[in-house]
């Protein structure tokens, strides 16, 4: 099954490194060789055309990896802060990367 990650970030970003070191290590434990799509969103038009929540994002196969995620309609190029077990934090939860992954690679069942 052919997957695609992203990491959407904008320049200025603070947790943009730490997303892409976690974002490459999961990748490489649970998909490895799955390519991971680095996104510079900055751009304001780019940001629009992503509708990008803010930075750092990281998308499954177009899906983003917060599980209580709503899209506000806002795709400004800012940071981005989600509700984690742990409070708000810069970076999504390690484990959501990790059940998107996961939730890919279960085949179905054949009927």
């Amino acid at each position: 099954m052919s997957q695609t990650v992203e990491l959407l970030w904008f320049t200025g970003c603070p947790n943009h490194p730490a997303a892409r070191a976690m974002v490459r290590q999961v990748v490489a434990e649970l998909a490895p060789g799955t390519a991971i799509r680095d996104v510079d969103a900055t751009d304001p038009a780019t940001a629009a055309s992503l509708r990008f929540p803010g930075s750092p994002t990281v998308r499954v196969d177009g899906r983003d990896v917060d599980p209580a995620y709503v899209d506000s309609g806002d795709y400004t190029p800012r940071c981005r802060l989600y509700r984690t077990s742990s409070g708000l934090r810069g970076l999504p939860e390690r484990r959501w990367v990790e059940d998107a992954l996961r939730d890919l690679t279960i085949e179905p069942p054949r009927t």
